[in-house]
């Protein structure tokens, strides 16, 4: 089981630079690039991902992805 980290995919979407969310955030843009560059979901709080879905205007169900194991297997 794995579960995928979409923030990449949602800031693309919505044309948000680490930047700007950074600042909405009041966090330094490098702690934003860390988490967006994480491809299984990282640890974060509860404030954080609260944070996040504010100034994404998302559900946490959009950052996250569960992916079956058998679906990885299945993947050339």
């Amino acid at each position: 089981m794995t579960v995928r980290w979409r923030l990449r995919e949602i800031m693309a979407r919505q044309r948000m630079t680490n930047k700007r969310l950074a600042e909405q955030m009041g966090v330094h843009p490098n702690a934003v690039s860390h988490l967006k560059n994480q491809d299984i979901m990282p640890r974060i709080g509860a404030e954080t991902l609260d944070a996040l879905c504010k100034f994404l205007e998302c559900t946490p169900s959009d950052l996250i992805e569960y992916v079956p194991d058998e679906a990885i297997d299945e993947d050339p």
